[in-house]
């Protein structure tokens, strides 16, 4: 079986998240910390074919910070037989930003086939699938951005 069709039939199984963000000795954003939350799913067939999305809720920890924050976000990915598309829908569906397609790397990983650019700043994941779900590392490197984020999706 595929890594795209392992992740397929792995995605609408998701419940819970965690992400560790990190930055490198480049990042202007210093934005370190940790964070935990739930994973709505909705799976519905659209124009584009069949779309999963995950609402993702929960609080993060910035480092040297006692209290947690609140945090949402809106992830759609597009299903396709070669590859998976993943979105950010933070400003809504009509205004998603694409993030990468991701391809098969290997039977149990996927990584993006190419980096999206924002402005000059370059991103790239790997996704490794895990007995329980999925883990999803990206890397933000430009002139703005140096950071890794690696999040943790279990069901």
């Amino acid at each position: 079986m595929t890594a795209i069709i392992r992740l397929t039939e792995r995605l609408t199984s998701i419940r819970r998240l965690a992400f560790v963000s990190r930055p490198g000795p480049a990042s202007r954003s210093g934005w370190a910390g940790h964070a935990r939350g739930d994973v709505r799913v909705e799976a519905s067939t659209e124009a584009r074919g069949k779309t999963i999305r995950f609402f993702e809720s929960g609080t993060f920890l910035l480092e040297g910070r006692a209290t947690p924050v609140p945090f949402s976000n809106c992830y759609r990915w597009e299903l396709g037989e070669a590859r998976i598309a993943l979105f950010h829908e933070r400003r809504g569906a009509d205004q998603a930003v694409w993030l990468f397609d991701l391809v098969a790397a290997d039977s149990a990983s996927l990584i993006s086939a190419e980096a999206h650019l924002c402005g000059e700043d370059r991103y790239r994941a790997r996704l490794n699938l895990v007995d329980e779900g999925f883990d999803l590392s990206w890397t933000i490197q430009g002139p703005r951005k140096d950071e890794s984020l690696s999040y943790r999706y279990r069901r």
